[in-house]
């Protein structure tokens, strides 16, 4: 094994696990507020962004229908030539962006909030475009080298999808939605097949009623 590389893999794994850690600091009230937000949406919960961030808004969404949320990735070049046309009142859309000014995703979440669509940005910026577009604002701390020269989206992306799968697991509990429902979704593959099911997740009490 070439031993460079695997100091370099080995520095780049701590970097990209610590990362992932320190998401537990990210929570916080307005955490509560989202998962509120997203648990009483009667309609549609869309997620959204470009490039990396737009593979991790397709993850997310993906992720959120599979545990009971019902969710859609939304691309926000196709979104700004007539897709926006899908958003209604009743759904919330989150957006995800480290620097918070990319001109596409701002302009869908400007139009979105002119329709009654409720925003939640993901982003390291507090005061950028996003933020002030939005309704909900996670703010995210990203360490020095986190992305390596601190341009190439990893450790943080990873970041903004390992939230996401605490929400879908959060949401999935709190609904009560079973192993069942999930297996019907997912007739395919290894999960399709399997002939028996996992005990209960257990659950989480209901947001009180505001």
């Amino acid at each position: 094994m070439n031993q460079e590389f695997l100091g370099l893999a080995r520095e780049r794994i701590a970097i990209e696990a610590g990362a992932v850690q320190a998401v537990v600091d990210v929570f916080d009230d307005v955490t509560d507020d989202i998962v509120a937000l997203l648990y009483g949406c009667t309609g549609k919960v869309f997620v959204t962004g470009s490039g990396t961030s737009g593979t991790i808004a397709r993850r997310m969404a993906h992720l959120f229908s599979v545990s009971g949320t019902p969710s859609v990735f939304m691309q926000p070049s196709d979104a700004l030539h007539g897709t926006m046309g899908a958003l209604r009142e009743r759904d919330v859309l989150i957006a995800i962006s480290k620097g918070g000014e990319s001109d596409e995703i701002n302009n869908l979440c400007a139009r979105a909030r002119e329709r009654g669509v409720k925003v939640v940005a993901l982003t390291s910026e507090p005061e950028s475009q996003l933020a002030r577009l939005s309704d909900h604002v996670q703010v995210f701390g990203v360490g020095d080298q986190v992305d390596p020269g601190n341009l190439i989206a990893m450790g943080s992306t990873l970041m903004h999808a390992v939230w996401g799968d605490c929400l879908a697991v959060a949401l999935m509990r709190m609904r009560g939605y079973t192993w069942s429902e999930v297996v019907f979704t997912h007739p395919l593959g290894a999960v399709g097949k399997l002939e028996g099911l996992p005990d209960a997740m257990g659950s989480l009490p209901a947001p009180l009623p505001d």
